[in-house]
């Protein structure tokens, strides 16, 4: 099968690429890490060989990014005075049909696996297959992880009534 211009695939994925990578970065570094996955599918993409699913690689390769950016930002040194920072709330308005805010800020507050399947699942739209290839998990270990997260965020809305 042969490859479809790159144009083309940032064309078709630059939403999706850039909407997880908010959802895996944060709002302040979401744009860095959306940049940086293209960068590495674009070095990567001549080595490609099957072009069926290029949208789940394109956001394996986002995940792998954020995940990067996780681990160089642990290594940071701190400041006496943090910068501040806006929360999901300051972000612009929902559209019709996507979760409110303060959704997502309970979803920040899960486990960093959780977070991240949550954000594959629901934000990328991958399948438990994508999500385990994606992960290094089978998808028997997606489907649990999800629901655990899933339990996760109704106790915590269930104790906010």
């Amino acid at each position: 099968m042969r490859l479809p211009p790159f144009q083309e695939l940032v064309d078709a994925h630059w939403r999706e690429v850039a909407r997880l990578a908010h959802a895996l970065a944060g709002p302040n570094s979401g744009d860095d890490v959306a940049q940086q996955a293209w960068t590495q599918a674009l070095a990567a993409y001549p080595r490609v060989r099957r072009a069926d699913n290029l949208r789940a690689w394109l956001l394996t390769i986002t995940h792998r990014c954020a995940m990067d950016h996780h681990r160089a930002a642990s290594r940071v040194t701190p400041v006496a005075e943090p910068p501040e920072h806006p929360t999901s709330a300051a972000l612009s308005t929902t559209a019709p049909g996507e979760p409110a805010p303060e959704l997502w800020d309970r979803v920040a507050q899960l486990p960093p696996r959780q977070r991240e399947v949550v954000a594959l699942r629901f934000v990328g739209d991958l399948d438990h297959a994508s999500i385990a290839a994606a992960l290094g998990i089978s998808s028997a270990m997606s489907r649990r992880v999800l629901s655990d997260a899933l339990a996760a965020l109704r106790l915590e809305r269930e104790d906010l009534r």
